[in-house]
């Protein structure tokens, strides 16, 4: 069982905790985070318009929204595809880094996605715990809802 331990390097530039993400997740072949080496990401996480984006490169920015284009039209495609797909923003992800601090942002995290019946990670890709299966969010359409 992969523990919720979350380092700041694991933020990706766009907000996304890699931690959560499925191809993290994976038990095979699992991807590294976005900041990491490309060794073993998938060919669309390499080629990650945002990650590689000029702004971001060629200003030393960390997280979006240091950019003054932010959130640019990119940045806001990928946050409406979250959502909608998965009741997750981004852009609220990076405003809350902004506002409260990333040391904040990642006690939040912990709390947010750790399994609370067997501490595990509840995935943002699939809304269960990729341990014991515990449901978090559910489908209402292709929205992932909280179960309350």
């Amino acid at each position: 069982m992969k523990k919720l331990e979350i380092q700041i390097s694991q933020i990706a530039p766009c907000g996304a905790n890699c931690v959560i993400c499925m191809g993290y997740l994976k038990k095979e072949n699992s991807c590294p985070g976005c900041r990491e080496g490309n060794e073993s990401k998938p060919k669309s996480c390499i080629r990650c318009r945002i990650k590689n984006c000029e702004e971001l490169v060629n200003n030393d920015f960390i997280y979006c929204y240091e950019c003054s284009k932010f959130p640019c039209t990119r940045m806001k495609q990928l946050d409406n595809r979250y959502q909608r797909n998965y009741n997750f923003s981004m852009i609220e992800n990076l405003i809350n880094i902004e506002k409260y601090g990333i040391d904040i942002f990642i006690q939040n995290e912990k709390k947010r996605w750790v399994c609370s019946k067997c501490g595990g990670i509840i995935s943002v890709h699939r809304g269960y715990c990729t341990d014991c299966g515990e449901i978090r969010y559910y489908h209402t359409g292709t929205k992932r809802a909280p179960i309350k």
